[in-house]
């Protein structure tokens, strides 16, 4: 009886909790990351230009919008650098994926004023940037898939496209098979362990969650691969700088940041919109934390680290999945070459 009393008492408090937790949550990450901070500095939109003007003015770039790559460059960059002989003087390899969801490549014109840029930061230290696509073929094809959330990570992490991996669309769980990244490296013995630090609560975190079904087989399985998610992306940041400050830190990390894509969605895909360009150095300032943390790790010096950002899609108007050109275009900006022949 004490028991049952106990709950009774318990539930009601734990619900008061979660609710007024979320709130506040959500009214901090308002007020506090998004998109307030960065207007008040001053930073504005840009002129409303062509899209294709803008991207063929990006002189950053490694190669031209007509030979972008596909998105499972991704996969593949990070399967070759596990691959690879390890450089003189390092003794273990790392990887981790900053993923900025529904970036647009234009946004690149503002990195010129940036005031903190991951992106800036790779390409200072003789990192590469190219032009990869969404939608499973490259602009102005018609799509294979949509140009969506989860078809696009989907194809990153399996190095297949939906054809074979079937995510055509958010809203659907993918098969065990073909396995991802957080599970394959592990279990060949490649990596120790794997982690996917996000928000979106449509990655496994839903019924029809794309990888519901992959959390369910790495924990049965017993498969080291940390899936966790928080409700914004602070405390994404904040999953990730944890893991990266342990001595053994995940060895392949997989994280995506939801600041371009709410804000594109709430007020518009555009590089003339200042609250899109806010949301974009709210990622940006986020990934340079993330970069300055892996490299101030102790054993930072004898560690292999390949560090990529990417993006899932663009956008147009409010919302994506479509053909579009912006919505097709995407981007990888690596610390290491990008051998142009990758993917293809």
């Amino acid at each position: 009886m004490k028991k049952k009393r106990l709950a009774k008492i318990l539930i009601p408090i734990l619900v008061v909790l979660l609710i007024g937790g979320t709130i506040g949550g959500y009214v901090w990450y308002n007020l506090t990351y998004h998109p307030s901070k960065w207007l008040a500095e001053g930073d504005d939109a840009v002129a409303d230009r062509p899209f294709e003007e803008v991207i063929n003015s990006l002189d950053m770039m490694d190669n031209t919008w007509e030979t972008a790559l596909p998105q499972t460059a991704v996969h593949d960059l990070i399967a070759a650098h596990f691959a690879a002989p390890l450089p003189e003087g390092k003794t273990e390899k790392k990887a981790i994926v900053i993923g900025y969801d529904g970036c647009r490549v234009d946004l690149f014109q503002l990195l010129g004023t940036a005031k903190k840029s991951a992106i800036n930061t790779l390409l200072h230290d003789g990192g590469h940037a190219i032009f990869t696509y969404a939608g499973g073929v490259n602009y102005p094809a018609e799509n294979t898939q949509a140009t969506s959330t989860a078809p696009g990570w989907c194809s990153m992490l399996t190095g297949v496209l939906a054809d074979v991996h079937h995510i055509t669309d958010n809203g659907i769980v993918k098969e065990v098979e073909p396995k991802t990244l957080l599970l394959s490296l592990v279990e060949d013995g490649t990596i120790d362990k794997s982690a996917f630090y996000v928000s979106w609560d449509g990655h496994f975190s839903k019924k029809d969650a794309t990888y519901i079904g992959e959390k369910q087989y790495a924990k049965a399985e017993g498969v080291n691969a940390t899936y966790q998610r928080a409700f914004f992306d602070p405390g994404t940041k904040c999953n990730i700088l944890s893991d990266i400050k342990k001595k053994d830190c995940s060895d392949f990390i997989f994280s995506t940041l939801e600041y371009t894509d709410h804000q594109g969605h709430d007020t518009g895909f555009t590089p003339a919109n200042p609250k899109y360009v806010s949301a974009f150095r709210d990622a940006e300032s986020t990934g340079a934390d993330i970069i300055e943390a892996i490299k101030a790790r102790e054993t930072y010096a004898t560690e292999d680290w390949l560090i990529l950002i990417t993006t899932d899609h663009g956008g147009i108007g409010g919302g994506h999945g479509g053909p579009s050109f912006e919505e097709r275009i995407t981007f990888i900006v690596s610390n290491k070459e990008i051998p142009l022949d990758a993917a293809n």
